[in-house]
């Protein structure tokens, strides 16, 4: 079963920069997401490993054996990309066992892995429909199975998600991630979409600007990232700039345009300038009262499963809360007066301010 090691990888276009000393380790049947802005190089790195691209130094190991020299066809590798690249003139049937064909596999093999296929992606009906005969969905489905057929147990997978309606990409991508469970393949996949990859990794792998700035469980990405660009863009957080005045304890309170509000301290120091995180859902709002910060709501948006509220604190503070809707209720309006509590100040993260500028730091280039 493969295990991939991606060391000190790099690769330039022109003057461009697109990988820089890229350094990944992929364990066997792992599902690795890579997530990030466009243009991180996020598919370029893909790429390198499928032998579409060749870096310009560093090493691809599959299984301990380096692979950035080897042609594509032998690397063995299973690769999906967004454009659903079907053959239009062939069968269902055909596309999924051409691979097979053409590394000239017995006959008695193709059908049956053929079969197996049709099986696993539940296309047995659609058996002698072409492509242009399918839905979106079913296409990307069949593009799936042909790269599964061809026996590879390394998968990568580039956006193969984006082109298709949000309502089936929900669906397919759990169905991906339970045949890459079902048959043991190890698979990195390549995606813009946030919830997709928190959804379905295993580890995910955030990047910007051709570096790899931060990998960890889905859970550890967005509850408690090491680094502030991460806490910035995976989701949606409040950054609010400020100064640690006073320690106590495990805790601390911080000065933000003047108003106080308690933090857990962590390894920073009194006198401290930091960037103080809250993710909108540790936000509460209520009727203006004595113990939250006062503000009014410029911003209401229904999404569905909450309300996001934009309030402008007194004294120019802006804080994002979003709130259930799950019991129906108009909720606050625009205009309104509101006090604005952090429910639990563990939910907060405190991050060193960054040397360069915040707004560098949580720059997407």
């Amino acid at each position: 079963m493969p295990e991939l090691d991606i060391r000190e990888v790099s690769k330039t276009f022109g003057d461009i920069r697109a990988l820089s000393d890229v350094t990944l380790h992929v364990e066997d049947k792992q599902y690795v997401c890579i997530l990030g802005p466009s243009g991180c190089g996020k598919s370029t790195l893909i790429r390198c490993v499928a032998g579409i691209l060749t870096p310009d130094s560093g090493q691809i190991l599959l299984d301990g054996n380096s692979i950035e020299r080897t042609p594509i066809e032998d690397r063995r590798i299973g690769y999906v990309f967004q454009d659903i690249a079907l053959f239009p003139h062939m069968s269902v049937r055909s596309n999924l066992s051409y691979g097979l064909a053409v590394r000239r596999a017995p006959s008695n093999e193709i059908a049956t892995v053929t079969n197996e296929m049709l099986d696993l992606i539940n296309m047995r009906e659609r058996a002698r429909s072409y492509p242009s005969e399918l839905s979106g969905g079913a296409q990307q489905k069949v593009a799936v199975g042909r790269a599964i057929a061809t026996g590879s147990h390394l998968f990568l997978l580039d956006e193969p998600l984006g082109a298709l309606d949000a309502l089936v990409r929900a669906e397919l991508r759990y169905e991906l991630r339970k045949l890459a469970s079902d048959l043991g393949l190890t698979v990195l996949h390549v995606t813009h979409d946030q919830e997709e990859a928190l959804s379905i990794a295993d580890l995910v792998v955030i990047m910007k600007s051709g570096h790899i700035v931060e990998v960890g469980k889905p859970s550890e990405i967005y509850h408690s990232p090491r680094r502030l660009f991460t806490e910035n863009f995976v989701g949606e957080t409040n950054l609010l700039e400020g100064t640690i005045v006073e320690v106590v304890g495990d805790g601390c309170v911080v000065n933000v345009k003047g108003r106080k509000i308690g933090a857990p301290r962590g390894e920073k120091s009194l006198g401290q300038k930091i960037v103080l995180c809250i993710r909108p859902e540790f936000v509460a709002l209520s009727k203006p009262n004595n113990f939250g910060w006062s503000g009014v709501v410029t911003q209401v948006t229904f999404l569905g499963s909450h309300n996001r509220y934009v309030v402008d604190v007194d004294g120019g503070i802006e804080i994002v809360a979003a709130e259930s809707t799950v019991e129906y209720s108009t909720g606050f309006r625009i205009g309104e007066r509101v006090s604005v509590h952090v429910e639990n100040s563990a939910h907060m993260l405190l991050f060193d301010y960054p040397a360069e500028g915040l707004e560098s730091e949580i720059s997407l280039e």
